[in-house]
């Protein structure tokens, strides 16, 4: 069969299961939809709308859906959220966040609406997950999740889409908590994680001042189990977290305010990897500070946001791996600058930005340092033609290295009813080959130790085209909603496989990956105090120079949970995750991985006013992965048991 014929086929492989799934929607729902259909995302076009009509597909959890979940990072939080995989980026416990089956590269991580971003320092297989960890979780009032490409406003790096979390802003009133939380696994030897947080808001200047502040430390014994291949490594790594962050608002008027953003993060690992059947320890200290100061008015007009960001990352890396203890030190700096108003009936957003990225690596850049600069121009406009609202907009950034890009995206919402809408779009993205990639002066140790990658200074920018179309359904008691996606990436980047033999590789274009679905989601209130919620992801990826499959994107996933309320003071859940079967290796040696799954279940009360105890197990049937995962270290996280306790003030 040639390869129009196979592409074919597929297509209505996947109409019919659309249809077929679209009839199992009485008894589906997003975990994060909610029954208050009136609930406002930013994110989607940095000006509000609905869930129902933003335009894009969007879904979010809210603080209060967090308090009740075991949360560490950014990853656990939005893991059961439609179009998203967590999967492994590395074993020891190192999670990625995988939107519609593309890479975490893909993935672009906002806090407040501004990047983080540490990929120069630690690389791709690290940096997601550090970045992860950086946000201190008692610290999230909301995450706002876009899936499909947004470069048309926010640049380089959402390919895939972007995670947007919004942190909590001071309070006129003094208010605040503190808490503790064990999460300890039942099976093999340490992973004990012991966590406290503290959280406090008032005002210190009543009606002109408010600030507030929360720390939040965490301790993760290393895991050991009998699953691994080899008895001396750890299956997860040792982790000491500490966070601290602090918003003060200056209330300058009624149409000006001014905000101080600061989060610290040290964040510790500690673990004996395993390197063809010898334990090598190591070792990576992180501390790192995110600062930005904004300048918001709300003018007669238009609003105004003018804004500075500064991120330093500094990185102590001690492998057994590397010839040397790495001193690595990452700095960002961000000006951004954005108007939004209406002229006429349309809703116009504009901006322009400019980025300076500066990295400084004995392991891999010597004594040299390293730099480059990226500018951006943007423009948004949001109009009505009667039932019909459409969106379209474009960016144009241009990098030091290489060159001008312009990403431009349209959009449109048909309101057949208040509760009923059809929608859809096309966008062209871009994302810049990494510093690490590109840079023939940057050599990463891999294969565990026998090869280097260096960088490939005759790298193209990778583009991607997607294209979706979605209806979505919100009643009093139901609601659902069914999306077709096609992404088509030209130039994807990837790094060279390893034959065993090489010991210098580099990185190289493929020639066009695609990667297409559905996404299903539906909810029902069965009564006022039971809800099933549920969401599933049918995806079909191919990197079409060797038609081989994308490692690490499982075909289907399938979320659902059940919230039953079975007192005022007593909520509780159980949660199931599939995840289906996946390629795992190089794209020369492919091996698959069978499909797997687990069940959480967990409850809240309130034993008195202001004083909540949770609990619960994750994983509850032990669930192992096969014997392939294990091969290349993915083990899943035994049953553990969970507890908690939070006194508000």
């Amino acid at each position: 069969m040639n390869q129009i014929q196979g592409k074919k086929q597929f297509s209505i492989s996947l109409i019919n299961q659309a249809l077929l799934a679209a009839g199992l929607l009485s008894s589906c729902h997003v975990m994060a939809a909610q029954a208050n259909n009136e609930a406002i995302v930013i994110t989607a076009t940095q000006t509000k709308h609905t869930e129902l009509t933003a335009p894009a597909s969007v879904s979010y959890i809210t603080r209060e859906e967090l308090d009740k979940l075991n949360v560490n990072d950014v990853a656990q939080a939005i893991k059961h959220l439609p179009g998203i995989n967590v999967n492994p980026g590395t074993s020891y416990g190192r999670n990625e966040i995988k939107i519609r089956g593309l890479d975490s590269d893909y993935t672009l991580l906002l806090v407040n609406g501004r990047r983080v971003n540490s990929r120069d320092a630690l690389t791709s297989g690290y940096g997601n997950d550090f970045d992860l960890s950086t946000i201190p979780m008692t610290a999230v009032e909301r995450i706002e999740v876009i899936r499909g490409p947004m470069s048309s406003l926010y640049g380089a790096d959402a390919l895939g889409g972007v995670v947007n979390v919004i942190l909590r802003q001071p309070s006129e009133t003094t208010n605040g908590s503190v808490g503790y939380q064990f999460d300890g696994i039942t099976q093999g030897q340490g992973g004990d994680t012991n966590k406290v947080n503290a959280y406090i808001s008032g005002a210190l200047v009543p009606e002109k001042l408010l600030a507030n502040l929360i720390i939040e430390k965490s301790d993760r014994d290393a895991w050991r189990t009998k699953l691994s291949k080899n008895p001396d490594a750890d299956a997860l790594e040792a982790r000491e977290k500490l966070n601290i962050y602090s918003n003060v608002k200056w209330l300058l008027s009624a149409e000006q305010d001014v905000d101080l953003d600061l989060i610290y993060s040290k964040d510790d690992r500690d673990a004996d990897w395993n390197n063809w059947g010898r334990a090598v320890n190591n070792v990576q200290e992180l501390e790192r500070i995110n600062a930005a100061l904004t300048h918001k008015g709300y003018w007669s007009a238009f609003d105004s946001t003018l804004r500075y960001s500064y991120e330093s990352t500094d990185l102590m890396d001690n492998s057994g791996l590397n010839k040397a203890v790495g001193d690595v030190n990452q700095t960002n700096q961000a000006i951004e600058a954005q108007l939004s108003g209406y002229i006429a009936s349309h809703l116009v957003t504009g901006g322009a930005e400019y980025r300076k990225t500066k990295l400084e690596n004995n392991l891999t850049l010597g004594s040299n340092t390293v730099d480059y600069d990226q500018s951006a121009i943007y423009i948004q406009d949001e109009f009505d033609l009667g039932e019909l609202s459409l969106t379209v907009g474009g960016r144009f950034d241009d990098h030091q290295v290489y060159g001008g890009e312009f990403s431009p995206r349209a959009y449109a919402v048909y309101s057949i009813t208040d509760r009923w809408v059809v929608k859809g779009g096309i966008g062209k993205a871009f994302k810049a080959p990494g510093l690490n990639q590109y840079s023939d002066a940057y050599g990463v140790t891999a294969c565990r130790g026998a090869c280097t990658v260096v960088g490939n200074p005759d790298l193209k920018a990778e583009t991607s085209v997607s294209y979706e179309l979605s209806t979505g359904y919100e009643a009093e008691q139901f609601g659902g909603s069914l999306t077709l996606f096609n992404n088509e990436i030209e130039d994807m980047i990837k790094a060279e496989a390893w034959d065993r033999v090489k010991t210098s590789l580099s990185y190289m274009n493929v020639d066009k990956a695609t990667i297409r679905g559905i996404e299903l989601s539906a909810w029902f209130d069965v009564s006022d105090s039971l809800s099933i919620n549920t969401n599933y992801l049918l995806s079909d990826s191919e990197d079409n120079s060797t038609g081989k499959e994308l490692t690490l994107t499982p075909r289907n996933t399938w979320n659902a949970q059940l919230d039953w309320q079975a007192m005022e003071n007593l909520s509780t859940f159980l949660a199931y995750n599939y995840t289906g079967s996946q390629f795992l290796g190089t794209s020369l040696s492919q091996e698959k991985a069978s499909a797997y799954s687990t069940l959480d279940v967990g409850a809240q009360y309130e034993a008195i006013k202001n004083l909540t105890f949770k609990a619960g197990v994750t994983n509850l049937t032990d669930e192992d992965r096969d014997d392939i995962a294990v091969k290349y270290d993915y083990i899943l996280k035994g049953r553990s048991i969970y507890a908690g306790v939070a006194y508000d003030f």
